[in-house]
């Protein structure tokens, strides 16, 4: 062999251990943006979620009640209502029972009673049909909303039955600070249109005029705010989503 011939050159050796750090790092890294994955579940049977669920399924009664002209039991009805309202938040706060159906169900049922209100109170002449457009109209638009938001923020792979699978959990509603008032003022509107005719209190009543327009007023500006605001949705991220789902035993 020719004495000039290229000798090999010696190859660095690969830090074998730094190579595992650098690797572990960047999982590290890449795990925080994962997307959320089928077996992300969360637990659907709560208390909570029971007492919302119980409260979906009375509105329509309450609703009858009130084409019967039973205004003082569905009075009543509005009022338990409200009080199981208030258990199953505090209940899910208290004991972390926050789940993001929850988050979907709870101002669902609120829209449920307050749309079963309006139509049963319009109906039987109590409220003003223009007052019930805007709050109708206000929660289609909303209803058309959410159904767009769930798809898109849907984790692939986007399927019909993932789509309806509400143990899946993508994003968490969180109401404005209008929508709050609006709620509070609707709520306090069909009480008191409720209970106009059980008191003898006429519907022309000027306190009850001035919180109809107000109530309208509030109506328009809490659907603006929903599809205006970048807080009202919130997507959850990985971490957010691995609080909500039970640790296996």
């Amino acid at each position: 062999m020719s004495s000039d011939s290229p000798k090999p050159t010696k190859q660095p050796c690969n830090n074998k251990a730094g190579v595992k750090s650098d690797t572990r790092d960047d999982d590290k890294e890449g795990a925080a943006h994962l997307p959320i994955t089928t077996e992300d579940h969360e637990k659907v049977l709560t208390i909570p979620n029971a007492l919302t669920m119980a409260r979906i399924i009375s509105s329509p009664y309450i609703g009858y009640l009130i084409v019967q002209q039973e205004y003082g039991l569905a009075l009543a009805g509005c009022v338990v209502f409200g009080l199981t309202d208030a258990l199953d938040g505090y209940i899910a706060r208290k004991y972390n029972m926050r789940s993001f159906v929850g988050s979907i169900i709870d101002p669902a049922a609120d829209k449920v009673l307050m749309t079963t209100l309006t139509l049963s109170l319009a109906y039987s002449g109590l409220m003003p049909t223009a007052l019930a457009a805007v709050i109708i109209g206000r929660d289609v638009a909303l209803s058309f909303a959410a159904f767009f938001i769930r798809w898109a923020t849907l984790p692939p792979p986007k399927t019909a039955t993932r789509y309806f699978d509400l143990s899946i959990p993508s994003v968490e509603v969180r109401p404005t600070r209008i929508s709050k008032w609006n709620t509070a003022l609707q709520l306090l509107l069909m009480g008191a249109t409720l209970a106009s005719p059980v008191f003898g209190i006429s519907a022309d009543c000027i306190g009850l005029v001035g919180l109809q327009w107000l109530t309208g007023a509030t109506t328009v500006a809490s659907g603006i705010g929903y599809l205006t605001s970048k807080d009202a949705v919130h997507r959850l991220t990985k971490s957010e989503v691995a609080k909500r789902i039970p640790k296996p035993h």
